[in-house]
């Protein structure tokens, strides 16, 4: 749901199934975010999580259980000749990495996968305290992270540091998002927290800050056919047995994502 308040915009992300991202939720958020990127009144957008204690799950297993049978069964194959092309979530992350609006993830809850993703391809990211849990533990299901994880990871935590969690899945905790400089402390209440973040850089002179983000992006933004790269090697992936047999565990309610195979 996007709000629009002045030249600070929010979008809050919701799903009432457990705070799963979908394809309904993808192309929702790809339509808030280039709505934002539009309007030439934003100068900053804050993103937060509708449903309590989650910001986004991860990406919903029931839907991607199916997807990878089906594509195993039909025996496609992938490889950087036909490279897999973007799909919403894939275009909405690379809209607020190249748009001129600052866009400050507030993590009021656990942000896994596809989740964390969003959250890293924010300009800024603000942690709540609480029982929740970040990063990045596709390993877990057999896959690798699909939305620009290994691209966004390592430019934030270092390449020794991303490889160890995307290798492990391990997940952080609100303070150790805090302590490896991913987020800022939010306290108790995130939004609030974020909104007041936005406040302030809203009041900034906007075409500074605009070339600012311009600038620091363009020193760290990871190549697009290593993106592309990304999204291949993850639907190569989805065909293998183990990874269908682990998806299908997950969606039965079997196996979580932070479980070991």
């Amino acid at each position: 749901m996007l709000h629009l308040e002045g030249p600070v915009a929010r979008i809050v992300v919701s799903n009432p199934d457990a705070g799963y991202m979908d394809r309904t939720m993808e192309d929702a958020l790809l339509d808030a975010v280039a709505r934002v990127e539009a309007d030439p009144a934003v100068r900053v957008c804050v993103l937060s999580g509708g449903t309590p204690g989650v910001f986004i799950r991860h990406y919903d297993l029931k839907a991607l259980a199916p997807q990878a049978r089906s594509m195993a069964a039909r025996g496609m194959t992938f490889s950087m000749d036909r490279p897999v092309k973007e799909a919403p979530i894939h275009r909405a992350l690379r809209l607020m990495e190249e748009g001129t609006t600052v866009h400050v993830a507030a993590l009021n809850g656990t942000a896994m996968g596809g989740g964390f993703e969003l959250a890293l391809a924010c300009d800024l990211r603000v942690v709540e305290a609480g029982d929740h849990a970040f990063g990045l533990p596709e390993i877990n299901l057999g896959l690798l992270p699909g939305a620009g994880g290994t691209q966004r990871l390592p430019t934030l935590v270092g390449l020794s540091r991303a490889l160890q969690m995307t290798l492990t899945g391990d997940t952080l905790t609100p303070q150790e998002m805090v302590a490896s400089g991913l987020a800022l402390d939010g306290g108790a209440d995130a939004v609030a927290a974020a909104r007041t973040l936005a406040a302030r850089l809203a009041a900034k002179p906007a075409r500074a800050l605009a070339h600012i983000k311009r600038l620091t992006r363009r020193g760290v933004t990871g190549d697009a056919e290593d993106f592309a790269l990304e999204r291949t090697l993850f639907c190569d992936l989805m065909t293998t047995p183990e990874a269908g047999a682990l998806l299908d565990e997950g969606a039965a309610g079997r196996r979580r994502i932070t479980d070991e195979p």
